[in-house]
């Protein structure tokens, strides 16, 4: 009986909540908010709020070609990978309550890597899709990508260091536990929301993609059902990239996540959606206020900037952990 109770619990978790029907109903919610807080930043009326939806169905409903150039398995496969790469990760991020559905020690690294999926699906389906303006895309993607990976991997280590972890359930119940480390940890956070930022290509860091210059980039032979699932795949992975930083840095459900029973599971999601759409309405502000920049001006500011910034972030969390431990007096 309690073998089939955890199989019950672990396809609950799988496809309903924190897993596909839960994503797909708050990436969707995500882009409509992210939308219209980004219109209302420019003065305009902004979408609807069935619109994200209404754009899904209406890509479902198309044509969804395969070019003739196109190496029809990996063009075919890419969207896909993207998307199970995001829907995975967030069952590795608490959502309400200390632990996560799927937990255990190390899986800090295992979301990291998840969450870089997107970036190469987006490549390995813009490069086999044999255009040229598409190859041109990725070869953006990839670039940016080597840009702001280190520091994010780097940003995300600082609170593992600090907790002496590398489980997001378990950091976030040091964060949780130690509230003041929110302080501590905050050039992580900026340095982790602006690779967040560029791991999204949003403005400024939508290079690969640049309308004005290449066409949406390496979709521009995606159409139809890719196509969206494509467009899906960076809703949900906002979500997911919010979730990621709300746990690292700032104690995801906590205070509410350390309360027990209905009242306190209710509680500890409603704390998860307020600290994610913080977070999200950050991203938005910062889209709204800042230009694009050059391939090799992200670089140049990742590698010369938030690099030794998150190493000195580093150091700062081990200092501060030696003298919180009496060892430095």
């Amino acid at each position: 009986m309690s073998l089939e109770l955890d199989l019950a619990t672990s396809l609950a978790s799988l496809l309903v909540f924190p897993g596909f029907a839960f994503l797909f109903v708050y990436g969707l919610a995500a882009e409509y908010l992210d939308r219209k807080l980004y219109a209302r930043l420019q003065n305009r009326v902004g979408p609807p709020v069935v619109q994200p939806l209404a754009d899904f169905l209406k890509l479902l409903a198309k044509e969804s070609a395969v070019p003739a150039d196109a190496t029809a398995r990996i063009y075919n496969a890419a969207p896909l990978t993207g998307l199970a790469g995001v829907f995975t990760a967030m069952l590795y991020i608490p959502v309400w309550g200390q632990q996560a559905a799927f937990a255990f020690e190390g899986d800090l690294v295992v979301v990291l890597f998840l969450l870089s999926l997107p970036s190469f699906s987006l490549f390995f389906g813009g490069w086999y899709s044999g255009n040229v303006f598409s190859r041109i895309g990725t070869t953006r993607t990839i670039t940016q990508l080597f840009g702001y990976e280190i520091p994010f991997f780097l940003a995300a280590f600082a609170p593992a260091v600090a907790a002496g972890t590398l489980s997001t359930s378990g950091i976030v119940a040091f964060v949780g536990a130690n509230p003041w480390y929110v302080l501590v940890l905050l050039p992580a956070f900026a340095i982790a929301l602006l690779s967040l930022q560029a791991k999204l290509e949003r403005i400024p860091f939508d290079i690969p993609e640049a309308e004005t210059e290449l066409a949406t980039g390496a979709l521009v032979e995606y159409s139809g059902r890719k196509l969206a699932l494509f467009r899906l795949t960076k809703d949900v992975e906002l979500v997911v990239g919010a979730a990621l930083l709300s746990a690292l840095f700032l104690g995801g459900p906590y205070p509410a996540g350390i309360l027990e029973g209905t009242a306190g599971l209710a509680a500890s999601v409603v704390v998860f959606f307020v600290k994610t759409l913080a977070v999200i309405a950050l991203l938005t502000v910062l889209k709204a206020v800042v230009a694009r920049l050059r391939i090799e001006q992200l670089v140049d500011v990742f590698y010369r900037v938030l690099v030794p910034v998150a190493l000195a972030q580093i150091a700062l969390v081990l200092a501060v952990g030696l003298y919180t431990n009496g060892v430095i007096p």
